[in-house]
């Protein structure tokens, strides 16, 4: 688990492809490496990766070809910027919200510009993530935890204070630009406990009208 509250950010030193996996070796910038160990989670951009092999400022991980297809991580080159924290510890501040590094999907950005002292961005989610997104619920960007100020539909925006820009891969984000999404995982989760028994069903259409009136969620 993790805080999405940015530790450093890092660069890709290599890829090494191998069939169809690759090995990301990150150089770990200021991220401080001296309690880690191998087999520990790191978050990359908000993908949970476990390190295989730690060589100074930098550490190697293994990515599936699942993860490279469903997540910006297929897209990396070397030299891209990447956001990076360790995983929780049990004397961690909880300083944003609980992150699994789990990607839900990819969002694509489509406005960007100055809000004050603060820069305002407009992300379009998949559709089928937009019932998760609520307006000052908790959204996780590239590995970053932010609060949700507005939602339209499928798009959503949130505004960034001149620290997280500094701080995180966001002072180079631009409109077009693909980002890993995760949505709050008490919003998934609450959503199979309400479907109850209808979850085990693989062609369910997920939480309607008539299933939290059955339950008793509503009254006539």
């Amino acid at each position: 688990m993790f805080t999405g509250i940015i530790q450093a950010v890092g660069k890709i030193g290599r890829i090494e492809p191998q069939g169809a996996d690759s090995r990301l070796f990150v150089e770990t910038g200021s991220l401080d490496l001296h309690e880690a160990a191998l087999g520990d989670s790191i978050a990359v951009n908000g993908v949970c990766l476990t390190a295989i092999e730690y060589d100074g400022a930098r550490f190697a991980a293994d990515v599936s070809g699942e993860t490279l297809a469903r997540t910006t991580l297929g897209g990396l080159k070397p030299g891209s910027e990447v956001n990076l924290e360790l995983a929780l510890q049990p004397t961690t501040r909880l300083g944003g919200h609980l992150v699994s590094g789990h990607v839900d999907g990819v969002g694509e950005i489509v406005e960007r510009r100055a809000d004050g002292r603060s820069v305002y961005f407009a992300v379009r989610a998949p559709e089928r993530l937009a019932r998760y997104i609520a307006e000052k619920g908790s959204i996780c960007i590239d590995g970053i935890s932010l609060t949700v100020n507005g939602v339209h539909g499928a798009q959503f925006d949130v505004n960034i204070v001149p620290h997280t820009l500094q701080e995180t891969t966001l002072h180079a984000a631009r409109v077009g630009q693909k980002v890993n999404l995760e949505v709050d995982v008490i919003a998934r989760y609450l959503e199979r406990l309400l479907l109850g028994d209808e979850a085990a069903k693989t062609d369910g259409g997920g939480i309607t009208h008539e299933l939290l009136a059955r339950q008793g969620f509503l009254q006539d």
